[in-house]
């Protein structure tokens, strides 16, 4: 490279901490843009029911798809990553983020549920592409990077959910959602030069001489017991907190609350998750056996339904409770999608998994409490359905808590995830290359 185009060297050790640097800010750009699109809706449901005509099953379904979307559009990513390279992958999801929240303000009631379809899309494929690059570039702060991207999920979470009633009674519900399109175009310009630098550096793979054809199929976690535990855990800690903040206002605006009371209790319920967001990867990265965790976890859960259930009257006593519960469910399991894993690859493997399965199986919470709540006129079924749920999300939980590593099925064959992991010559791999060389 001659010295018109490279004028000035810079130093390998300077280059990979710049690079480095950029792709943190990038990392905290992109969780605060992965919770903000979905929980600001719930507090304006009743709005937007009136806005659009909705029945009861129409806006269950709504309050469903955004979850759904994760697990269906979740296996996209690897594909995609390897495709365009991870930086186009995580810009091009974020500009389905901002599209899909700015298309929901169109007064169409198609273009509301199309524009829930794409951010739940390009959420969902940030959610897998985060844990992978948390564990390749950083991989000796797995515990706090992971715990600081549950912090600002859950802040950014409770920030839309708090301000979502206040904009509505100020400007009106299109306001109220449309906001959040500037985070994640903010985000989404962030992530857009790396993804062009990462673009211009590839170079093509080098040729596979000595290894068969790869099948789909061939060193999947399909087979592992231990893969499947975590999925199903995952699963059902994200069942209770969509079905809490799709619901929760609904059900204490059922029991007298006003509407914005009942907004910012979601709000509460999600502060408190805040700082437990980064407590609890930290403290569990830290122990070999993270059952006990998840005993209390499922106390916790327990005893804030039947709190509900039986005297919601006390309604910010359980909100606290509830808040303990989730906010310390989610992130300890996706504490486990690295704790449980021997590799990056197979992190990355296993989040994809885990997030496929588990947001398929809780997608289908909100929408299974909303239909049972049009059809009984009640809470009382649909909180009895939560509460049984706990049982299994506590027998699996103990069983992903315990020591050990998801291993694959067969002899590691590179596939699409591990090329994620192991990506062409784009930013992410410029950086660990980087870093090694300063050494």
């Amino acid at each position: 490279m001659t010295a018109s185009t490279m004028p000035t060297a810079v130093p390998r050790a300077t280059a990979s901490r710049a690079t480095a640097a950029w792709t943190l800010a990038g990392l905290i750009l992109l969780t605060v843009n992965l919770r903000a699109a979905i929980t600001g809706i719930s507090p304006v449901l009743g709005e937007l029911q009136d806005a659009f005509g909705l029945s009861g099953v129409q806006v269950s379904v709504l309050t469903t798809l955004p979850v759904l979307c994760l697990g269906l559009f979740a296996s996209l990513a690897p594909v995609l990553a390897r495709r365009f390279g991870a930086e186009t992958a995580i810009a091009g999801a974020l500009v389905l983020i901002t599209a899909g929240i700015l298309l929901r303000v169109v007064p169409s009631e198609a273009a509301l549920f199309a524009g829930t379809v794409l951010a739940g899309a390009g959420i969902a494929m940030g959610n897998v592409l985060m844990p992978a690059v948390i564990k390749r570039v950083f991989p000796d702060k797995v515990g706090s990077l992971t715990g600081l991207a549950m912090m600002l999920m859950a802040g950014s979470g409770a920030i839309a959910a708090g301000l979502a009633v206040p904009l509505d009674n100020t400007a009106g519900w299109r306001l109220a959602l449309a906001v959040w399109a500037v985070p994640s175009l903010v985000a989404a310009l962030v992530w857009g030069p790396l993804a062009l630098r990462g673009r211009r550096a590839e170079a093509p793979a080098p040729a596979r001489t000595n290894a068969a054809p790869a099948r789909a199929d061939e060193g999947s976690l399909l087979r592992s017991p231990l893969a499947w535990y975590v999925a199903a855990f995952m699963g059902l800690a994200s069942l209770m907190f969509y079905v809490l903040m799709s619901w929760l206002p609904e059900i204490m605006r059922d029991h007298g609350y006003a509407p914005a009371t009942a907004g910012m209790m979601v709000s509460i319920m999600m502060v408190i998750g805040i700082p437990l967001g980064f407590l609890v990867p930290v403290f569990a990265a830290r122990l070999r056996d993270q059952r006990g965790v998840v005993v209390a976890v499922g106390a916790a859960m327990a005893v804030g339904v039947v709190g509900l259930l039986a005297a919601p009257q006390a309604g910010w006593v359980w909100v606290a409770v509830l808040g303990v519960a989730t906010g310390s469910a989610f992130p300890l399991a996706y504490t486990l999608l690295s704790l449980r894993s021997p590799s990056p690859a197979v992190a990355a493997r296993l989040s994809g998994m885990a997030q496929t399965g588990g947001y398929l199986l809780a997608g289908f919470g909100p929408l299974a409490v909303g239909v049972l709540h049009s059809a009984t006129g009640g809470w009382e079924v649909s909180l009895g359905l939560l509460l049984a749920l706990v049982v299994p999300e506590v027998v699996f939980g103990l069983l992903a808590a315990r020591p050990g590593f998801v291993r694959p099925s067969t002899a590691h064959r590179e596939g699409p995830i591990e090329q994620l992991i192991e990506p062409k010559d784009g930013i992410v791999a410029s950086a660990v290359r980087e870093s090694a060389a300063s050494r």
